[in-house]
């Protein structure tokens, strides 16, 4: 029976136990593909991810009271100077000029905004320090994203179904159609784990940039899957049509069955670098 609450939480330890079974079934099917490396890659950031968050999430005690003992200093000067201050009848007088009074006010409101203004900025400490740490954290996420995106790009269904002359320049089309749609299904499945790191790091850290930084991932994630199962949807209508094994019997520089792994899958040189 699941414990009560369970799946109202992400669980960044089964986040990453499916980033390694998925890292598994890629390495499974495409041995030697550079989705490897991009999985492998993702599985050392989703367990990084545990220790981050952590750190993001729980309070920085030493940084508490480094900043509570700077305070507490400002605000003691701040004290002392007042208290040194000796006012006769003479000196009350002479302030309440109107000429005295109106620059006096002006210095006093100028020391307390100055004095605001570093005790802000010494108790935000903390919360730009994690933030920062998240935004950073993010924005690895967000390269990986785009990586996976690289790998996918030449993986056209159309060129590969319906063939056509090549170029020097022109990539490997060595998969067959059940191939071609486990690797795109693996791209889809890469991004969405991508996001879902992301929002391991704002479950109990709801700052607003933070929030926001990983909303942007997902709409970025959310974009390129997009693509991918529109290539997908191509890649069912096509094979639907002729048939694979139409297909596989009539274009003979095919390397691949579904049944093979594959040796190369010629991904270009900016995915795989």
């Amino acid at each position: 029976m699941p414990r009560l609450g369970q799946y109202r939480t992400l669980q960044a330890d089964k986040i990453v136990q499916t980033v390694a079974r998925l890292e598994r079934r890629i390495q499974e099917r495409f041995p030697d593909a550079g989705l490897v490396r991009v999985a492998t890659e993702l599985h050392e950031i989703a367990r990084e991810s545990l220790v981050r968050s952590l750190q993001i999430r729980q309070p920085n005690i030493g940084l508490r009271l480094l900043i509570g003992v700077l305070i507490t200093f400002l605000v003691v000067v701040m004290g002392m100077l007042i208290s040194q201050l000796h006012f006769d009848r003479e000196h009350l007088r002479a302030l309440f000029d109107p000429e005295n009074f109106v620059q006096v006010f002006e210095a006093g409101l100028g020391s307390l905004v100055f004095m605001g203004a570093a005790i802000l900025f010494l108790a935000s400490l903390e919360l730009r320090w994690k933030r920062q740490r998240a935004l950073e954290a993010i924005r690895e996420l967000r390269a990986l994203a785009h990586i996976v995106d690289m790998h996918q790009l030449t993986k056209d269904p159309e060129s590969t179904l319906r063939g056509g002359p090549a170029t020097p320049s022109s990539p490997r089309r060595t998969l067959s159609p059940f191939m071609l749609n486990r690797y795109l299904d693996y791209c889809t499945e890469l991004l969405s784990l991508v996001t879902k790191i992301g929002a391991i790091y704002v479950q109990d850290f709801p700052d607003p940039v933070a929030l926001e930084s990983v909303d942007q991932l997902a709409d970025l994630t959310s974009g390129l899957s997009r693509s991918i199962w529109q290539k997908m949807i191509i890649l069912d209508r096509v094979v639907g049509d002729i048939g694979e094994q139409s297909w596989l019997s009539g274009n003979p520089h095919v390397l691949l069955s579904p049944a093979v792994p594959a040796q190369n899958d010629g991904e270009s040189t900016a995915a795989s670098g």
